[in-house]
């Protein structure tokens, strides 16, 4: 049997612990996003998630809908969210503004102000599908959401957007020849309008990862992946960029400035970026250990707040694709493998993450559903990230309770502490 002063000390122990795991996830505020996808059949309930995102030091998620159960699971925990306005929609608040107010009214209040909305994406990637009636009624429903805010008093809390596929590019390279496709100027010219109007991000969707893919042999692993290289210079700038989502950026941000006027001020997000940790056979550089040094070295460089070589001074928003990797997406293997974590809960790979301080602890791409969540999270550990000598993100092999296991320790304790005195 347990002395009493031992079941104390364990008692003090774990809710000291507890309160140490609290406080580390706290006082950090991650630099960076990520994108809580939900295709998938097996993932955690949306309370289980809020402990792998403090083991993350995330503040900021982007959700692809409004789905009730996650939007009340992170009601006053200080998490700020973008939300998603499905495509199929789009048409019918574009002819129909009171639509907008009804779906404001239904899937936006209720959470407000509880749970810290602060922008709506109208679609995703709409401007480069194939749907004409889409792409038409793209900026008319954006302006027929914004209306709802506004009468609402929301316009100041919450920011209209949509988020785009880098295929609306029709020049990519070298970054100061970045032009959008022909037939989609009308219609950016017209979102950019409203962007720079009512203050919202163009978002931007890239993957360094799909140009490796395409072309092994000539693109440069360490240039995709921020490994040091030695860089790319733009003929044209003379700047020079040392991986490629910055030239992706500076890309898109050169084509704005070529259909905006030259006063014109829209700043550009990175809506998602990733890399998989696994891949078909034919999906080159898809593996664990590439996929922790992208998104390792993602971190550490947004961290750092800064910009791009074209626009040094504007710190670059980044949320990275995804939380977790998505069994039911379709296409390639690699579609189901861009997750920080396994739907357990447990790291997919070793991933140092940033806090606040450049130190911190830690535990894709596609059009994520609403699909139904039946799994639970008993992931009992997760990673401590450390800087190492090369200035890249590494993890230790320590672990530390994540705060719900903590917190069914705590009640064993206690548990344990009333049966002895019963004894």
């Amino acid at each position: 049997m347990l002395h009493y002063s031992t079941l104390l000390l364990l008692t003090f122990s774990i809710f000291s612990s507890q309160t140490l795991s609290t406080s580390l996830s706290t006082n950090f505020t991650s630099p960076i996003g990520i994108n809580y996808g939900q295709v998938a059949n097996n993932l955690p309930p949306p309370a289980s998630v809020l402990p792998l995102l403090h083991s993350l030091s995330v503040t900021r998620v982007k959700l692809y809908d409004t789905d009730p159960r996650v939007l009340s699971a992170f009601a006053n925990t200080g998490i700020k969210f973008i939300v998603g306005l499905p495509d199929q929609l789009v048409p019918r608040l574009a002819r129909d503004p009171s639509a907008a107010s009804s779906w404001v009214r239904s899937s936006i209040l209720p959470h407000m102000p509880a749970t810290k909305i602060t922008a709506i994406t109208v679609g995703n990637e709409v401007l480069t599908g194939n749907d004409t009636t889409l792409i038409r009624s793209l900026v008319p429903a954006m302006v027929s959401v914004q209306s709802a805010l506004t009468a609402l008093g929301l316009d100041g809390k919450i920011m209209v957007t949509t988020a785009h596929s880098l295929a609306v590019l029709e020049t990519s390279f070298p970054p100061s020849g970045g032009a959008f496709r022909k037939e989609l100027v009308p219609y950016l010219s017209q979102l950019l309008t409203f962007l720079q109007k009512t203050g919202s991000p163009f978002l931007i969707n890239a993957y360094p990862y799909f140009a490796y893919k395409a072309d092994p042999k000539s693109v440069s692993l360490n240039y995709v992946l921020f490994e040091p290289n030695s860089g790319v210079v733009d003929s044209s700038s003379g700047l020079r960029y040392d991986n490629m989502l910055h030239a992706q950026v500076d890309a898109v941000r050169t084509a704005i400035r070529k259909v905006t006027p030259s006063n014109a001020k829209v700043e550009i997000r990175v809506s998602e970026t990733g890399w998989p940790s696994k891949g078909d056979n034919d999906e080159a550089g898809a593996t664990p250990e590439n996929a922790q040094r992208y998104n390792g070295n993602l971190l550490r460089i947004i961290s750092q707040n800064k910009g791009t070589p074209a626009a040094p001074g504007e710190p670059l928003q980044v949320y990275v694709f995804a939380l977790f990797n998505e069994n039911l997406k379709p296409g390639p293997s690699s579609e189901r493998h861009y997750g920080l974590f396994q739907p357990d809960g447990t790291p997919a790979y070793n991933l140092g993450t940033v806090s606040g301080s450049g130190l911190g602890t830690t535990g894709g791409k596609g059009n994520s559903g609403n699909v139904s969540s039946r799994g639970t999270a008993e992931s009992p550990a997760a990673q401590i990230g450390l800087v190492s000598s090369t200035g890249y993100y590494s993890t230790s092999g320590s672990k530390i309770l994540m705060p719900f296991c903590l917190e069914k320790l705590g009640v064993l304790a206690v548990v344990l502490l009333l049966g002895w005195y019963s004894f």
